[in-house]
């Protein structure tokens, strides 16, 4: 049965469709003339620019030992072995550089411990004229590390401009990188402001590329070509940040997109929301100048499996295929032998059987992905040991593993943790993680041995400075946070994922108030002009906010497909948070650091 069709009066290239003739993707039953590579200028022409490459090689000490010592110790997080190492050094060294290296190894040690601005002074005082290049170079790389972690993308970007130009041949690509996520990290508005204050011509490059990169796609090649021909000699043009080459590469052949979406049966309404968010993408980009092209929607419903609505598809012409949406369905087409043309899926799975032929790439609204990053920006903050509150089950396991894996590879610690399945066990569960139940058991044992009712007020643990509440919705976390204020815990800061907070307006979201949470750039403003073209249709999808950013940043990257190449250098500012891509073709998401005040989301 043929499904319906969405075609324009116009044919235009697709750049979705030019991945069917890269490497990357594999090769499809019709080989297609490759396109040419993007051109680029050849790279600065500077002869002193190996020359100002330092070696990392540290100076010669008689201490090399004992600086060995401290540097496994700080590898392991022990801070107190690492101190005590230093200790030992306090009358012995003498020369500048052993001097400068303790001040750096305490400057990690205070950051371990959560003192951020004790861990920025040292540094500083390190920064010195006659410090060995060396352990400059490690001074500014953990001042960088730092600034980043803290949020101040700018500053961080800045030092990692300076490193880029001193930094070995093979450290060169990560420092560029580095720049370019800061970059694309900060706000338009902070960008225009240090663009009208710096004289610096290169910073000016890295800012004027950066507001370049947020323009209107269709204007983007042009621009891009400007760009690159007024700064011929600069570390950003060759090849540029991001993907962003790929925007300039010929497309030479129009395409169809198929959509493979559950548009009836229980996941009907999700499923339009996705489709939502991918149309109001699609018709912005097109008044905007984008390509138009025809659009193949499929009920995924409406097959025996999604592997035949796939097949459907590829008969239908189609260029790419946008879904399935369910992980049963993302599973069904994994076990595919040949996929003759690309699939972008909406889910993620744990493997994917290998296939010849085209790219399987999965873009979800994965929870683990959040929990990563607000264990990242807590740990900026200054918090090194938390406690962990989650429902009991499968969801909520994943999550904290996810949470945990990237907290103590920060160097952060776990307290403690507790699991509720109900919300008869809300009290209990937050009384558990802070200890106050063996508090009342030792007060209990005292009034036993005595004989006699003494008057108590329990205490809670005092070691835990963070609290992650990864709760699945915004009714239990609504109930259980003013819970850690009656359990004495109320001057604790809290964390948690985007579960946490409805976007519907709701009095219980008071009850939220100053809670930290990762959310979608979506719901922060991104993109207004999608939400409100979404409301307007008035299709009842409004209430899946996420899942209408889910549809338009799979529009974003089926349009920008081709700098998915670029691999690890791939970045994309998308409605679900800035998309990346791992080895394994997973893109994945870093959401926007929010507050809730006043019951209000707020960016920070």
């Amino acid at each position: 049965m043929r499904e319906p069709s969405f075609s324009q009066d116009r044919r235009v290239r697709a750049v979705t469709v030019i991945l069917l003739t890269l490497l990357l993707w594999g090769c499809a039953d019709k080989p297609q003339k490759k396109p040419k590579e993007p051109t680029t200028p050849p790279p600065e022409s500077h002869q002193s620019a190996q020359k100002n490459k330092v070696s990392l090689t540290l100076p010669a000490s008689s201490h090399s030992e004992a600086f060995n010592a401290a540097e496994q110790a700080l590898a392991q997080f022990d801070w107190m072995q690492a101190s005590v190492t230093l200790q030992a050094l306090a009358d012995t060294a003498s020369t500048p550089n052993d001097l400068a290296y303790i001040t750096y190894l305490q400057a990690r040690i205070a950051f371990l411990r959560g003192n951020q601005a004790e861990a920025l002074a040292k540094l500083e005082k390190m920064n010195r004229p006659n410090v060995d290049p060396a352990l400059r170079y490690r001074m500014l790389s953990f001042k960088a590390y730092i600034l980043e972690m803290q949020g101040d993308w700018l500053e961080s970007a800045l030092l990692a401009i300076e490193l880029l130009r001193t930094a070995p041949s093979d450290y060169s690509a990560a420092w560029k990188r580095n720049v370019w996520r800061n970059l694309e990290r900060e706000k338009e508005t902070e960008l225009l402001a240090a663009r009208r204050l710096t004289m610096n011509p290169q910073w000016q490059g890295w800012l004027d590329l950066a507001l370049i990169s947020r323009g209107a796609p269709s204007s983007l090649p042009g621009q891009l070509s400007r760009w690159r021909n007024n700064h011929p000699g600069h570390p950003a043009a060759a090849p540029l940040p991001g993907g962003l080459d790929y925007l300039q590469a010929p497309s030479n052949r129009t395409g169809k997109v198929a959509i493979l979406l559950p548009l009836s049966g229980k996941l009907a309404r999700p499923g339009k929301a996705v489709l939502d968010g991918y149309l109001a993408a699609y018709y912005s980009a097109r008044s905007n100048g984008g390509p138009s092209y025809e659009l193949l929607i499929l009920d995924i419903e409406n097959y025996p499996t999604a592997s035949s609505a796939y097949d459907y598809a590829v008969s239908q012409g189609a260029g790419i295929a946008i879904g399935p949406l369910s992980k049963s369905a993302l599973a069904d087409v994994a076990t595919l032998l040949e996929r003759p043309i690309p699939i972008l899926a909406l889910n993620r799975i744990d493997q994917v059987l290998p296939a010849s032929g085209s790219a399987l790439v999965q873009l979800s609204l994965s929870p683990q992905d959040e929990a990563q990053r607000v264990a990242e920006i807590a740990f900026g903050q200054g918090a090194r040991r938390a406690i962990i509150i989650r429902p009991e089950g499968d969801w909520g396991a994943k999550v904290e593993s996810a949470l945990k894996q990237r907290w103590t590879t920060l160097g952060g610690s776990i307290a403690s943790s507790a699991t509720y399945n109900n919300p008869d066990e809300y009290s209990s569960s937050v009384k558990s993680v802070l200890s106050l139940d063996a508090s009342e058991q030792r007060t209990s044992n005292i009034r036993r041995m005595l004989a006699t009712n003494i008057e108590s007020v329990p205490r809670r643990r005092l070691d835990p400075d963070v609290v992650f509440l990864l709760s699945r919705n915004a009714y239990e976390a609504s109930s259980i946070k003013p819970l850690l204020a009656f359990h004495y815990a109320g001057n604790l800061p809290v964390y948690g994922i985007s579960t946490i907070y409805s976007s519907i307006p709701d009095e219980r979201n008071r009850d939220l108030e100053g809670i930290h949470l990762v959310e979608t750039p979506w719901l922060l403003g991104a993109n207004p002009e999608l939400r409100v073209a979404i409301a307007a249709g008035d299709t009842g999808s409004g209430d899946y906010t996420q899942l209408n950013a889910l549809g338009a940043d799979a529009f974003l990257l089926q349009s920008e497909f081709g700098r998915l190449q670029s691999g690890a250098d791939a970045l994309l500012r998308g409605n679900t948070g800035l998309l990346s891509m791992d080895p394994n073709l997973r893109i994945h998401r870093e959401p926007s650091a929010a507050t809730l005040d006043g019951g209000v989301l707020k960016a920070q």
